[in-house]
């Protein structure tokens, strides 16, 4: 599967993840494609480094930890990105849940359709 067309269902997965959620607001459909952009991008610099320095409470929480950390990369999203609020914390850690949900669902049917 093509990166753009990844980039594309994770853009319609935010738009589902914010509509499902009253707090979230995404603007357009633009501004979904530039928090997917924005969103890859922190999972792919800052995550990393997250989960390393807070590794001892995964560790504890059994890897439960990592939902508040996509909560936190959720809320910086939102203060990066201008048109997309994320309403606080627990619907920032709602959204992050929605959205990987959602992100399985289209990965296992572009999966069944790709073999």
């Amino acid at each position: 599967m093509s990166t753009i067309f990844k980039w594309f269902l994770s853009a319609v997965a935010i738009l589902i993840a914010a509509y499902l959620l009253p707090g979230v607001v995404v603007a357009s459909f633009w501004t979904a494609l530039i928090v997917a952009l924005v969103i890859g991008l922190l999972n792919l610099v800052i995550k990393p480094i997250l989960v390393i320095l807070t590794l001892p409470i995964n560790l504890l929480t059994l890897g439960l930890f990592t939902f508040v950390i996509n909560a936190l990369i959720v809320m910086l999203a939102a203060g990066i990105v201008p048109g997309f609020q994320s309403g606080g914390f627990i619907n920032a850690l709602l959204f992050s849940l929605i959205l990987t949900i959602i992100q399985a669902l289209f990965e296992m049917a572009t999966d069944k359709k790709d073999k």
